[in-house]
């Protein structure tokens, strides 16, 4: 199955730029993102929230070379949240080597079939936590955690943590 095709809005820093907040919009594509390399998407449900905070996001970071030793050119994190708000999350986690991506419609989400809602919990629609292996924009392997559904009771994680996906990488790789 191939990603969908969407645009995501993004912000750019543009050193051409005066003041405390040198970035313009930009427009990037699934192909910019996903196209001519094999990468590794992982999404959930927001940014600033405790789990994605205090484990998905900063352990996709610790692994991110053994992730590239074995043939991950790219890691991105992609949540239902505008690009303010992933950039400010991502400089409060002082990330470096994971990128993030705003879908801040749910658009890609949706067409992903993952965008559920969450309103018991008072967050609207969201991305249902999941990750896959994506190559030349082929999804070749999908990690879902257990009980998509809107309103779920649970938020599980584990399916999706970069140390099973390492794992069963890393067995496929040496088979």
């Amino acid at each position: 199955m191939k990603v969908p095709s969407v645009v995501f809005h993004t912000r750019v820093r543009d050193e051409a730029m005066d003041g405390s907040n040198p970035y313009r919009w930009g427009k990037k594509s699934s192909s910019d993102f996903f196209d001519h390399k094999r990468v590794l998407l992982f999404a959930l449900p927001g940014a600033f929230t405790p789990t994605c905070s205090t484990f998905q996001v900063p352990d996709f970071e610790k692994f991110y070379d053994r992730f590239r030793e074995i043939g991950i050119d790219e890691i991105y994190c992609l949540a239902v949240n505008d690009a303010f708000v992933m950039n400010a999350w991502g400089k409060s986690l002082g990330l470096e080597k994971v990128k993030l991506i705003p879908d801040g419609s749910g658009e890609f989400t949706r067409k992903m079939g993952m965008l559920v809602a969450k309103d018991n919990i008072g967050f609207g629609m969201r991305s249902w936590r999941y990750a896959a292996v994506i190559d030349d924009g082929t999804i070749e392997q999908l990690f879902e955690e257990e009980g998509c559904s809107d309103n779920c009771e649970e938020d599980p994680y584990g399916a999706s943590s970069p140390q099973n996906i390492f794992e069963r990488l890393k067995r496929a790789a040496e088979a």
